[in-house]
C-alpha cells in the first residue's frame, strides 16, 4: 500500500491548491433594457439578442 514518506507542509498543499478557486462569471449590460445578461445570449429581460427582438416576454410573468 502506498503511503507518503514524509508529511506535505502547508506550503506545498495550499500550491497544489491554488488553482481551484472559483471565477465569478461573466455579465454585461443589455443595450436595450440595461439588465444584467450573460455575453452572448438572450437578454432574459426583454427578450432582444444583438438589437432586434428574438422572443416576445410578456409583461406579466408568473
Amino acid at each position: 500500500m502506498a503511503v507518503p514518506k514524509k508529511k506535505v507542509s502547508k506550503s506545498q498543499r495550499d500550491q497544489r491548491r491554488s488553482h481551484d478557486a472559483l471565477t465569478p462569471g461573466a455579465h454585461t449590460e443589455c443595450p436595450n433594457c440595461g439588465e444584467l445578461k450573460r455575453p452572448h445570449h438572450i437578454c432574459g429581460a426583454c427578450g432582444y439578442y444583438e438589437g432586434r427582438e428574438v422572443i416576445s416576454v410578456s409583461a406579466t410573468v408568473s
